[in-house]
């Protein structure tokens, strides 16, 4: 069902300091940028390495736009630091069923677009160990 942890997610003040700090400390580049209206972000999608499944793994760095965003009260409440992680699939409207199946809430009716033309949903917190969890579909993938 699941082919890698496409991302984690990060919540922080400042992007260009984030970037900065990933960039010097551990030699991550910024693969990506882009402005989410809809989810209220400015982010960077730094790659950290490529997968067996010719996908790759990334850290997200997310900077509130506006107060309302979900990561702008993210940070109100817990400060800067991880704030999701993600898993890849080939399939996230399957995928998102067969969690769905176990009892798992999906807070997606229908998958949405995400990062790099991606297609995503969310899972409920509550019902994952207290992480929010989302499923990733690459816009390549065959599903």
């Amino acid at each position: 069902m699941f082919t890698r942890i496409d991302h984690v997610g990060i919540a922080c003040r400042d992007l260009d300091a984030g970037v900065e700090f990933y960039r010097r400390t551990y030699g991550f580049e910024v693969t990506h940028t882009e402005i989410n209206e809809e989810q209220g972000v400015r982010e960077a999608m730094l790659r950290v390495n490529g997968t067996d499944d010719g996908g790759a793994s990334y850290l997200q760095l997310l900077e509130p736009i506006r107060a309302d965003s979900p990561v702008a009260k993210f940070l109100d409440r817990n400060g800067e630091g991880v704030h999701h992680i993600a898993f890849g699939t080939s399939d996230v409207a399957g995928a998102a069923e067969a969690v769905g199946a176990q009892g798992v809430r999906v807070l997606d009716a229908e998958p949405r677009a995400g990062s790099m033309d991606s297609r995503i949903t969310f899972l409920h917190p509550k019902d994952c160990g207290g992480v929010l969890t989302e499923l990733v579909q690459a816009p390549d993938s065959s599903g």
